[in-house]
């Protein structure tokens, strides 16, 4: 059994996408996949009709039947932080509930993908006690990083590599998103590798969201890591 999360080093660096286009590319290995998206929040309204982009996005793109019960923990209609969108609408997350969820999950399936929300210290409560990284370390399960190409990115995955390793969760490779192959984002690359000597695989910037989740990885370092992580640990 592989199990792992997909986490951001910041809000809208395409974990969706990631969690979904890994999601596809597992199933295409015969294996049981299913995504999880512990807290989702920001719903959208289209057309008269109401969803989250998040599971939305799972259920539009997935390879096998999903049970949409089994997607998600907890969704709130405000586009904000889990902790606040919980409060607006009276209600608290429980941590517990969610690493039950994850454990049946995983009883269940070949692969469960757990998709974080924003980056690793974004609160569940208003109280501060629980963070999405507190979650992560109850899990146990391994993570893989996504974080962006450009500007920024150096200080943020480097941030987000050292809040894991602290904690001794282990990293299993990471996907660098929306590169446009400038010479600064190829250094950018190069910069964190040379730091943590990592599994990676970097998707360019397509136009199309279908382009993006089926954009193939098969070669890269990243998808070797995934698809014999089993054997690795045993």
């Amino acid at each position: 059994m592989q199990h792992f999360w997909v986490v951001g080093t910041d809000t809208d660096v395409g974990k969706t996408v990631i969690t979904t286009l890994l999601m596809r590319q597992l199933q295409q290995h015969n294996l049981q996949v299913t995504p999880y998206k512990p807290v989702q929040t920001g719903e959208i309204h289209e057309n008269g009709h109401c969803y989250y982009y998040d599971t939305a996005m799972y259920e539009k793109y997935s390879l096998q039947r999903l049970e949409p019960e089994n997607l998600n923990g907890y969704s709130f209609k405000e586009a904000a932080s889990p902790h606040f969108a919980a409060q607006l609408e009276g209600q608290q997350i429980n941590v517990e509930h969610l690493l039950q969820q994850i454990q049946k999950l995983q009883q269940s399936n070949d692969v469960v993908i757990c998709e974080g929300a924003g980056g690793l210290f974004v609160p569940l409560d208003t109280f501060g006690e629980n963070t999405l990284l507190d979650v992560i370390v109850q899990s146990k399960l391994p993570v893989v990083i996504v974080t962006r190409t450009t500007l920024g990115m150096i200080n943020h995955t480097l941030l987000t590599l050292e809040a894991l390793h602290t904690r001794n969760v282990e990293v299993l490779g990471i996907v660098f998103n929306g590169d446009t192959g400038s010479k600064m984002e190829q250094d950018n690359v190069k910069t964190i590798l040379q730091h943590h000597d990592l599994p990676y695989a970097t998707i360019p910037k397509l136009p199309d969201i279908s382009q993006a989740v089926d954009y193939s990885i098969s070669g890269t370092s990243l998808f070797e890591r995934l698809v014999n992580y089993e054997t690795s640990i045993n």
